[in-house]
This record gives structure tokens, sequence and C-alpha cells, in this order.
């Protein structure tokens, strides 16, 4: 069990440092064949494999994923390592085998961290390098806060306010094109309070009126900045469509006092 466990807390370190799932449930897939039912003589037979499976998969992809850090493992000495362990002749000492997975650790912390600055410097030249462009189209606007947006229609009656809750429908793309937020293939408008979300969008919508349609490019600083979130990598320009189709004011904080006001009013009348 000891040794499962360090390898468990290895899988789990590699999948947060890779930002990858440990152990992620794999794609749906047809339903087993009569010669694979026919492999195992048992359920006990069949998890065993599946389990053995399951981890082969994962450690398949995280060699991978590794790959892409500059750190290439060799395969063979992977599996020569489990079959050692199963038969209790393991090359290394368990001294040995920590203070290896230590400094393996350590090594792709340090590797995910340079690749994970040098890709934020990409996303900010290449967020510049689109800003720059759009900024240059018809319609389009530049804020002081360096916000772009360039309104497709104005919309009818009055701008939302901070404390207004909003409905709207919206695609959001990275400036390479790639979707990763559509309320539109979801089938489903988003509703939110307008200052509850990044900045960008907290001005952005200002512009435009209820039925209004507009194009906000964020600079990175009005949204998800250097630390970005999963979907989107750090220093991030990110585009939006959006459409609002609601204004929803925020009730009168002043409503209710009033009401009671009126009520103790009349009560000292009739008294």
């Amino acid at each position: 069990m000891k040794s499962l466990f360090k390898v468990t807390l290895l899988a789990t370190t590699l999948a947060v440092a890779l930002n990858a799932p440990a152990f992620a449930a794999p794609a749906a897939a047809p339903a087993a064949s009569a010669e694979s039912k026919s492999a195992f003589q048992n359920d006990d037979q069949k998890s065993a494999y599946a389990l053995g499976a399951s981890l082969g998969r994962y450690m398949e992809n995280s060699l991978k994923e590794q790959e892409k850090l500059g750190i290439k493992l060799d395969k063979a000495q992977l599996i020569a390592g489990v079959q050692d362990a199963f038969a209790d002749k393991s090359k290394l000492s368990d001294q040995e085998i920590e203070q290896t997975l230590q400094a393996f650790e350590a090594r792709v912390k340090a590797s995910a961290q340079e690749k994970m600055e040098k890709d934020a410097k990409e996303n900010a030249d290449k967020g510049k390098a689109y800003r720059d462009t759009f900024a240059k189209e018809k319609g389009v606007k530049t804020s002081s806060t360096g916000l772009l947006y360039k309104v497709e229609k104005a919309g009818t009656g009055e701008a939302p306010k901070d404390s207004d809750t909003v409905v709207v429908n919206y695609k959001g793309t990275l400036v390479d094109g790639k979707e990763f937020d559509n309320s539109y293939t979801r089938g489903e408008p988003l509703s939110f309070r307008l200052d509850g979300v990044i900045p960008g969008w907290t001005e952005g919508l200002k512009n435009i009126k209820k039925g209004g349609k507009i194009k906000l490019v964020i600079p990175p600083e009005l949204a998800y900045g250097k630390n970005g979130v999963p979907g989107i990598p750090a220093n991030s320009t990110l585009v939006f469509d959006v459409e609002l189709l609601d204004i929803k004011p925020a009730p009168k904080a002043d409503a209710a006092p009033q009401a009671d006001e009126k009520a103790a009013a009349g009560d000292d009348a009739k008294q």
C-alpha cells in the first residue's frame, strides 16, 4: 500500500503541474465484445485488468505531456519498475526511490513553470498584435482602460448599471479563434449581476442597451490576467460577441423602509 500511495501522489502531482486530470475517466466506448467478455474468468480478473488499463492509459498520457516540457522518460524502464516492484526485486531502495521521485517532482514543476512563463509571454505578444489590428477596424473604439469594443447594434432603453442583473447570449474565443465558451451552443443564456464578472464585461456592456449587440476585445488585465483559468491561458486577450437580451434593475434598497414608515405614520394618525 505504501508504494501505491507514493505512485498516486506522484500521479496527482504530475496532473496538477501539467494541468491534466489524474486518472481521468475514459471516453465512452462501444459495448464489450463477446471475445473481451470471455477473456476474464470472473469480475476480480476484469477489475484488475481495468485498473491496470486505467493506470497504463494515464501514464502514457503523462509521458506525452512531460515530453512537451522537455522531459523524456524511458517507457521501458517505467514498465520494468512496475514489474520489479510486483516481483519485490526493485533495483532501488525505498530511500533511493523517494529521493529520485522528489528530484523528479522538482524537475517537473520547474519545467512546467518555465513553459508557463514562456507561453504567457507568447500570449501577451499575440494578444497585443490582435488588439492593434482590431483597433484599426471601422467602428472600433478604445476606452481609457484599454478595452476595445465595436457596437454592432445599440439596442433601446437605458444602458445597464453595475447593480443591474443582465441576461446575455455570447460566444468567447481566444485570439487564435479557439472557442472556450458559448451560451448559444449550450442553449441557455447567462444571467448575472453586472459588477460580478470580469472588468472587461462590466465596462463593455454599458455601451449597449437591451437588444443590443457588441464585440468586446478584452486585454488580459481586464480579464484573467497573468494567472489565467482552465481553458484560458495566462495573459490571454479574450474576444467576445455578446447579445444583451434583458436588463433587470436591482430592487430599490429604500422600498421596504419607506413602506414601514408609511405604516407607522398611519398608526400614529389613528392614535
